[in-house]
């Protein structure tokens, strides 16, 4: 299988011309450097995708692109390549257990150890398999809450579940960073988490708010059985659901479903609060609005109640990977479209 379609796989000079331009035609405005000597025509995406092929071009004839890369080949939606809130990009990472490349910019090689069933073959890649993808990626990443991205980022797309990646942390115990994998993957990984900001989110709920862990993205349903909303959070004992309002909510279709789902939620007996983007970096503010909330809560009675998170015999359940890799095309069609409104 060869690269996707508007993919180019880089070309070296060749001063016949017969394999690739020659040095004078590399130099021209029809090619541009795709970096260590190799080129792309002009005409090549400058997409996160195109950055792993160029990078890809650089493996030896044994390693696989892994980490964070090899997961958004996979189909890691969430993998978009950046760093630092999107303002820089991140190395793509290759593993090997040859040492005639090196780590550069915009590159980073990894020597080790590598078995042969841990690489597989994916849409013209070679690529490490996706739960030894993740084991890089959060042994390697730069904190818990980073780490916890990571996890619930693959469970999103359906690559790797909570036991694939217990079950690789638990069997190299051994390795570097396996500890923060492990703990991470025991005490926060979900399933069901929508994007990187509803993560972080579930963490100040927890590491700065205190409060018990919520559920993620569960439904909510009238006493009747209709489907109120699926908060982004949901503490079904206190009562309290919280969401992440993105740049997105503020657009007036999206805000008018918003308000209304609100409503609903108030009006049904469960108490509602919304993180902000700026909240990410400075929670305080949402920490607070979380405290009324539960203050709030805590003063409604369980008689007072007209929602519920029981589900109605007609509700398909698709709350883990194992529930969503169940579903044929259509039915992920249907019930897993809204996830991709999140942001």
């Amino acid at each position: 299988m060869g690269l996707p379609a508007g993919l180019e796989w880089p070309r070296r000079v060749d001063p016949t011309g017969r394999q690739g331009p020659t040095r004078a035609q590399a130099r021209g405005a029809a090619w541009r450097s795709a970096g260590w000597g190799l080129v792309v025509p002009a005409t090549a995406p400058t997409s996160v995708e195109q950055r792993i092929v160029e990078a890809a071009a650089r493996l030896p004839s044994y390693g696989g692109v892994t980490g964070w890369a090899a997961l958004r080949w996979m189909g890691g939606y969430w993998f978009d390549g950046l760093a630092e809130g999107g303002r820089t990009e991140r190395p793509v990472d290759l593993a090997t257990a040859d040492s005639s490349i090196r780590s550069r910019t915009g590159l980073v090689v990894s020597e080790e150890r590598l078995a042969p069933g841990e690489l597989i073959g994916h849409a013209g890649l070679v690529v490490t398999a996706p739960a030894r993808s993740l084991f890089f990626e959060m042994r390697h990443a730069r904190g818990r809450v980073a780490a916890g991205i990571g996890a619930d980022m693959a469970a999103y797309s359906d690559l790797v579940s909570r036991d694939e990646a217990l079950a690789i942390a638990l069997a190299n115990p051994g390795w570097d960073g396996i500890g923060q994998m492990r703990d991470v993957v025991l005490d926060d990984m979900d399933e069901n988490a929508w994007s990187p900001a509803e993560v972080v989110a579930r963490r100040i709920w927890c590491d700065v708010a205190g409060l018990p862990r919520p559920l993620c993205n569960r439904p909510v349903f009238d006493l009747q059985g209709r489907h109120l909303g699926t908060p982004d959070l949901l503490d079904p004992v206190a009562g309290v659901a919280g969401e992440y309002d993105s740049a997105l909510h503020l657009e007036g279709a999206q805000r008018a479903r918003d308000v209304h789902r609100e409503g609903l939620f108030r009006q049904a007996g469960l108490e509602y609060v919304t993180m902000l983007s700026a909240d990410l970096g400075r929670p305080e503010a949402f920490v607070a609005r979380l405290h009324q909330a539960y203050a709030r809560a805590a003063r409604l009675s369980m008689t007072d109640r007209g929602w519920t998170v029981e589900l109605p015999p007609w509700w398909v359940p698709t709350f883990t990977v194992a529930q969503r890799r169940a579903l044929d095309d259509r039915q992920r069609e249907r019930l897993l479209k809204l996830r991709l409104r999140t942001g």
